[in-house]
């Protein structure tokens, strides 16, 4: 009798441990998704439509639901033709925040073998001599301050060489120093080379160990860390509270870029972990898209989705 005694004692015990921990592990998931900012998106997904009709375009932005911008660097002068005031107003009236500016870090060139895609008319894109953080940072650091945007990301930067990694590490160090004055945040943007060893200097850890974390903070790209087989939630822990800012790209295992939740990549991790990161935003991004403004309708549709599940 005693011996069945305690054996109920120990089931009820377990019974009861089990679904506290079980509310636990639901309220945790119920928290990480209840605390994400409203969904974000990086304007280069537009890069063409910004440049063609500006208000026509962050209108279907706004109508998909985006309630935080990127703006990206642009074919036209300023912020799409438009002075940092008068974009923000702009934004500001659609419903939409401002919250970050993509520059270069150096002039730009395209990678080896690379072909720019066909703009609307049929005619291979064009891309005009684009002020960078080597040459004009205080400038795009003045800008953006004027605008009064907390963060300016370097969009890319040359770190082809060793000897271009160091010297990449010193234009970053100097607008991080330029940024910080004005009053706001440098963060720089990967893609999956920076996980690459060249030369013997792995750039993501130079950069990581080189630059403090407060003259510069990172834009994580989750698409290329996935794509280079990097875990974000590890890289989370190791840099605590270095990431503002996420990019949110999705891809097929063939390396397609696709609209959030067409890929194959989990995201389920990474934003149950996002306090770790300190992320303040995120953006959805899609390089190039066939059909944009489709597009940008699925992918905060199945973020939306994505969010409930938690």
């Amino acid at each position: 009798m005693n011996a069945r005694r305690k054996f109920l004692q120990q089931a009820a015990t377990l019974t009861i441990g089990g679904t506290f921990l079980s509310k636990i592990g639901l309220a945790d998931s119920f928290m990480a998704a209840a605390n994400l900012p409203k969904p974000g998106i990086q304007l280069f997904t537009l890069f063409n439509e910004m440049d063609i009709d500006t208000v026509g375009t962050l209108q279907k932005v706004a109508a998909a639901g985006y309630k935080n911008i990127e703006s990206a660097f642009s074919k036209q002068q300023g912020f799409y033709g438009k002075k940092p005031k008068e974009f923000k107003a702009l934004l500001n009236d659609m419903g939409m925040e401002w919250r970050s500016h993509h520059v270069i870090g150096a002039p730009f060139k395209l990678p080896p073998n690379t072909k720019l895609p066909n703009g609307p008319d049929g005619k291979p894109m064009t891309i005009p001599v684009m002020k960078n953080l080597q040459d004009n940072s205080q400038e795009l650091i003045d800008l953006a301050a004027e605008a009064g945007i907390p963060y300016i990301v370097c969009a890319n930067i040359n770190i082809e060489t060793g000897d271009n990694i160091k010297h990449s590490a010193e234009t970053l160090h100097r607008a991080g120093e330029q940024a910080k004055k004005a009053g706001i945040q440098l963060a720089y943007h990967n893609h999956a080379t920076e996980f690459d060893k060249t030369d013997g200097i792995v750039s993501y850890d130079y950069f990581t160990s080189q630059i403090p974390a407060d003259l510069m903070k990172f834009e994580l790209d989750l698409g290329w860390v996935f794509k280079a087989g990097k875990d974000p939630v590890e890289i989370f822990k190791n840099q605590k509270g270095r990431f503002p800012l996420l990019h949110v790209k999705d891809m097929t295992a063939t390396g397609e870029i696709v609209p959030f939740g067409e890929g194959v990549y989990d995201f389920k991790d990474t934003f149950k972990n996002t306090d770790i990161a300190g992320m303040k935003y995120f953006f959805l991004e899609q390089d190039f898209p066939k059909k944009p403004f489709d597009n940008i309708v699925t992918a905060v549709t199945n973020f939306n989705k994505f969010k409930k599940g938690l």
